[in-house]
C-alpha cells in the first residue's frame, strides 16, 4: 500500500497491517540488523532544524525526529547516527543506501516523486518561501527589486521557485547560488546580495540570530507554500508507514496531553483503551508494524510529544522563540492531527 504523500492537508488513513508488516519490511530489518537509524544531517548549520555545537553535538527540529523514529525501533535516541550531507547529496544518498531517511527540511514535490521515485511522509512543518531585503534599499515588495542581485540555495526548490515568481513579474535578478547556508548567509549579510531567498523560518532564525532585525525586512512577497516531510526510498510500505505512525504519535501525545513528564503516571492507569493500546498496555500498537508493542510510549518518555520537541527546538525554550503558526495542532488552530488508534 502506498500513502498518500503531501502533506498537512491529506485526510488521515487507516493504515492496514499485513502478515509482511508484522515482520517488519526490508529497510526495518536492516535497521535492526545494524542497529542503528541513519539519517541525514545538514553539512553545517540550519539553524532550529539542524545544528552542531561546539563538540560535535547535533540539535535540532529534524534530529529530534530523526531520534524519534530510531527510539520508535531501536528503543534509544542515541542509536541514531546523523551524516552531514549536502543538499544535492541527499538524493543520491538515499537511493544508495548511505542513509535510511531524509529529515532534511525537504518538501514534497511531484519531480521526486514521479522521477526520483521517492517517497514522503506526512508532513511535519508548513512553511512558506520568502525574501529578505537590507532595509536600506527601501523595498516594499519584490516587484521593486528589477537588477537586484539575490542569494539562492544551491540544489533546492527554492532555485525553481524564485525563477517561476520573478518570471511571474516580469523582472530580472542575478542569482548568487552557494550550497553552505553559513557562506550563502555570509554572501547576504556583507551586501555581496541584495536581497536573500530562503524558506520563512530559516530567514526570521537567521535575521534575528544577526542581532540587527531592524535592518532587514523580509518582503511580502510568498513564493511557495512548502510542506516539509521525511523522505525515503519507493518500494517500502512498512517503512513509509512507521515514518508516518511515528509523527502521529507524537500529534496523539500532545493532543491527549501526554508528556515525557505524566507519561508514566498516564501509563500506570490509562483513561481509555485508546490511550492504554498506545503506551502498550493494552497490545496492538506495534505488531503490525514489526515493533513492540511500547515504542509509542518509549518515543514520548525519551523524546516528549511534538509540542516539547518544537518548544526547545523553535519555540519558547530555544533561542529563536517562534510561534508555532500553521504548524500547530488542529484544535489550536494548525493543521497537524494523529491517525486514529483504534
Amino acid at each position: 500500500m502506498k500513502l498518500v504523500k503531501f502533506g498537512l492537508g491529506a485526510a488521515a488513513m487507516a493504515l492496514i497491517a499485513t502478515g509482511a508488516n508484522a515482520q517488519g519490511g526490508p529497510t526495518l530489518n536492516t535497521v535492526k540488523e545494524r542497529g542503528t537509524l541513519l539519517c541525514t544531517g545538514h553539512d553545517g548549520s540550519y539553524l532550529g532544524f539542524a545544528e552542531v555545537d561546539d563538540k560535535g553535538a547535533w540539535t535540532g527540529l529534524d534530529i529530534d525526529l530523526c531520534r524519534a523514529v530510531a527510539t520508535a525501533i531501536l528503543g534509544d535516541p542515541a542509536k541514531a547516527t546523523v551524516i552531514p550531507i549536502s543538499w544535492a547529496q541527499r538524493w543520491p544518498a538515499l537511493q544508495s543506501g548511505e542513509v535510511d531517511l531524509v529529515v532534511k527540511a525537504s518538501g514534497a514535490t511531484l519531480s521526486r516523486d514521479a522521477e526520483l521515485g521517492l517517497q514522503f511522509s506526512l508532513s511535519y512543518y508548513l512553511g512558506t518561501t520568502k525574501i529578505m531585503a537590507h532595509k536600506s534599499l527601501g523595498l516594499s515588495s519584490l516587484a521593486d527589486a528589477d537588477g537586484g542581485t539575490i542569494c539562492i540555495p544551491a540544489g533546492t526548490t527554492q532555485q525553481q521557485q524564485i525563477a517561476s515568481y520573478t518570471q511571474k513579474l516580469g523582472i530580472t535578478l542575478e542569482p548568487v547560488i552557494i550550497e553552505k547556508t553559513e557562506e550563502l548567509e555570509q554572501a547576504y549579510f556583507s551586501g555581496r546580495c541584495d536581497l536573500y531567498t530562503q524558506w520563512g523560518p530559516v530567514l526570521a532564525i537567521a535575521r534575528a540570530a544577526k542581532g540587527n532585525v531592524d535592518e532587514h525586512d523580509i518582503l511580502p512577497d510568498v513564493l511557495a507554500l512548502e510542506p516539509e516531510v521525511i523522505v525515503m526510498r519507493s518500494g517500502d510500505d512498512n517503512w513509509i508507514d512507521i515514518a508516518n505512525w511515528t509523527l502521529s504519535a507524537l500529534w496523539f501525545a500532545e493532543q491527549e496531553g501526554i508528556d515525557s513528564e505524566n507519561v508514566d503516571e498516564i501509563k500506570a492507569d490509562p483513561p481509555s483503551p485508546e490511550i492504554a493500546k498506545f503506551l502498550g498496555v493494552n497490545p496492538g500498537m506495534g505488531t503490525p508494524l514489526g515493533l513492540s508493542d511500547d515504542w509509542a510510549y518509549n518515543v514520548i518518555k525519551q523524546m516528549g510529544n511534538y509540542a516539547e520537541i518544537f518548544d526547545r527546538n523553535l519555540g519558547e525554550g530555544s533561542p529563536y522563540k517562534m510561534d508555532r503558526e500553521m504548524t500547530a495542532l488542529w484544535k489550536d488552530g494548525g493543521v497537524l492531527y494523529p491517525y486514529l488508534i483504534d
